[in-house]
This record gives C-alpha cells, structure tokens and sequence, in this order.
C-alpha cells in the first residue's frame, strides 16, 4: 500500500511539474505575443510620424514655390513699370 501511495504522491508530483511547464511556456508566449505587439505600434507611430514630416515637408516646398512666383510675377511687374517709365517699352 505504500508503495501505491508513492506511486500516487509521484505522479501528482510529475503532473503538477508539468502543468507549471506548460504554464510557463503560456507566460512566455504570452510576453513575446504582447512584445511583438508593441513593437508594431511603435512601428507603425514612426512610420505614421514619418508621413506626416513628409507631408509637412512637401507642403513648406509647396509654399516656398507659390512664394517664389509670386516674388517672380511681381518682379516683372517691377520691371514692366520701369520700362514704361522710361519709354524702353515702346
């Protein structure tokens, strides 16, 4: 009968060892599930933080080409009045 017993006490042993391994090997998954993930989201905030510089950097082009037009147009303008004031338009 002891030896029953020990049997027992044995295989209770050996089944609650490996419930704690399978529950590590849980715990494990489950820490390099929830890494992964915020991995993702930190890609995914650098990756939207980079489109918006770009689009802040393609709109300051835009801008400074509007601008630039507009410093051209006026220039001739400029230049246009000068050659009518001096008669070099004629």
């Amino acid at each position: 009968m002891a030896d029953n017993t020990q049997k027992m006490s044995y295989k209770a042993g050996e089944t609650k060892g490996q419930a704690q391994e399978k529950a590590s090997n849980l715990m494990d998954r489950a820490d390099n599930a929830a890494q992964s993930a915020k991995e993702s989201v930190q890609e995914e905030k650098a990756s939207n933080l980079m489109d918006r510089a770009d689009n802040a950097a393609q709109s300051a082009k835009e801008s400074v080409q509007e601008a630039g037009q507009q410093v051209r147009a006026k220039t001739q303008e400029a230049v246009e009045g000068v050659k009518n004031a001096t008669g070099m338009n004629k």
